[in-house]
């Protein structure tokens, strides 16, 4: 099977476990809505391609494993759209949870998806309940705080703002448990994999400030200049675009050094370098002309 087959699988199969006849109708609604269609899934993708790199002899955990992460990341999404954070009427294209289904269901959307990513992983890790707890303690720990994605939307509550930490908490956090999580799910040490996700994440978060700067909202499929218009740390608005250019081409490159020595080292490498090519300048520059 496909790799975006195998992950669009798994999440059919994770969002199976959240329906019932006996469910509230609107909620029940609301929890795959807020997941499908997805996005480029580029997280779980990452996940898989690490734990093939480094054998993945326990393909249904790995599937577990993406799933997970990837509704945590819904979550966050439903999360960051609500009044309260970002008041955002559009998302992938339709309107948001919480426009579509209410502020209290939104929220609850969210809370719904949390605890069934790591309902998940409790249910995949019969066979093999020390990577499974490896893999809720990693996970819970890109979550919360202090290092995780609650710690990164917090840090836009501060009055000063530490860049990089802010980045790494908001979007590196879940792309260093993309690649240490894909680690674990195939039974190898986590540590080697956090700089590689680290770096992706990063690259990630200074792309995606680009297009927020540069990018029209029909092209984004969501609301752009949100940083400007919430006064939130960018790196566009420290660096400048030409310095966050500059700064993204150092990242990507790192990150491809620091691929840890496996036997899938070049797939992945490969697979970091279309990455890069996504998320050229030139494809960024020329959003506006």
């Amino acid at each position: 099977m496909a790799l975006d087959g195998r992950i669009e699988t798994a999440m059919i199969e994770a969002l199976a476990l959240a329906q019932s006849g006996v469910a509230p109708p609107k909620l029940g609604a609301a929890l795959p809505y807020a997941v499908f269609p997805g996005g480029a899934r580029i997280r779980p993708t990452i996940l898989v391609s690490v734990a093939l790199a480094c054998g993945d002899d326990r393909p249904g955990l790995t599937n577990a494993a993406a799933a997970s992460l990837e509704l945590i990341h819904c979550a966050s999404l439903v999360h960051d759209d609500l009044p309260a954070f970002d008041s955002a009427d559009l998302r992938r294209g339709k309107a948001t949870v919480h426009r579509a289904f209410s502020e209290p269901l939104a929220v609850l959307t969210g809370d719904s998806l949390i605890v069934l990513a790591f309902e998940l992983l409790a249910r995949a890790g019969a066979d093999v309940p020390d990577r499974a707890l490896r893999l809720v303690s990693h996970l819970a720990m890109r979550t919360g705080m202090p290092f995780g994605i609650c710690a990164g939307q917090g840090w836009e509550s501060e009055a000063k703002v530490n860049l990089s930490a802010y980045h790494r908490a908001k979007t590196g956090a879940l792309f260093m448990a993309a690649t240490q999580m894909g680690a674990i799910a195939a039974g190898q040490d986590a540590e080697p994999w956090e700089e590689l996700g680290a770096r992706i994440g990063e690259a990630f978060q200074v792309a995606d400030d680009l297009k927020d700067a540069l990018m029209s909202s029909e092209d984004m499929g969501k609301p752009a200049g949100q940083d400007a218009v919430h006064n939130r740390p960018s790196a566009v608005a420290e660096l400048g675009v030409s310095g966050a250019v500059r700064h993204l081409k150092d990242i990507l490159g790192g990150a491809i050094a620091s691929i840890p020595s496996c036997p899938g080292e070049a797939m992945l490498a490969q697979m970091v370098r279309a990455y890069a090519e996504k998320m050229t300048p030139a494809r960024l520059t020329s959003a506006r002309g």
